[in-house]
């Protein structure tokens, strides 16, 4: 099975949740709607939000509620998901705009929150740790902390529970526009100023030195 016939599977396949469940009874916001809504993204992310790194779904499982709320608004204010090179990002755009009733997106994010985090093993091995040790720790510090575990009053997520693959892509896409590049998105807007000197091997080594935090 090509990628492409296993996305066109897996999207008929959340097309079909969406609208086995527009046929029911809506739970109030809250964890049984999450749990519900939830079912759409299994296809990509897996039923433990493990994620699936063949078609570029990321592992979601216990990331932060206010960090997966503010991702799926971006998704949905057209922040992300939008760039022509960004494919994951549009496809995972459409899904952000079915969570369209009010309490979709907290019921779903507070769902994903309460999954045991999966804490991906390193996939990428290109990265001198040594010296995204120094990158790190002159820029990326300030924001993601010393031990990469983020900071809500910065908006900046926990590194050490992202994939390591799926870091390097959202660098990349920092870098290039496909995100922090809305004039609406701040907190993108800081994230991508500390992108523009990185090259291919600098954000390698920085991601290699996150994955030593853990």
């Amino acid at each position: 099975m090509t990628v492409r016939t296993d996305i066109l599977r897996r999207a008929a396949a959340v097309a079909l949740c969406v609208a086995a469940a527009a046929c029911g009874t809506t739970p109030p916001p809250g964890p049984e709607r999450g749990a519900e809504l939830f079912e759409t993204c299994v296809p990509c992310h897996g039923e433990s939000g493990e994620g699936n790194a063949k078609i570029e779904a990321p592992a979601i499982a216990g990331l932060p509620q206010w960090y997966i709320e503010a991702q799926l608004t971006a998704f949905q204010n057209g922040w992300r998901g939008k760039h022509p090179d960004d494919l994951p990002g549009l496809r995972m755009r459409p899904m952000a705009l079915t969570l369209n009733r009010e309490g979709d997106i907290a019921s779903v994010a507070e769902h994903v929150a309460g999954l045991e985090p999966p804490y991906p093993p390193s996939t990428l091995h290109n990265g001198n740790a040594g010296a995204g040790a120094e990158r790190y720790n002159a820029v990326c510090v300030a924001c993601h902390g010393a031990d990469g575990r983020g900071n809500e009053l910065l908006h900046a997520p926990p590194l050490v529970q992202l994939d390591d693959w799926y870091l390097v892509h959202e660098l990349q896409d920092f870098k290039m526009g496909a995100r922090g590049a809305h004039p609406e998105d701040t907190w993108g807007a800081s994230m991508r100023v500390n992108t523009l000197a990185l090259d291919e091997q600098a954000m390698a080594d920085v991601v290699a030195y996150i994955q030593t935090l853990r």
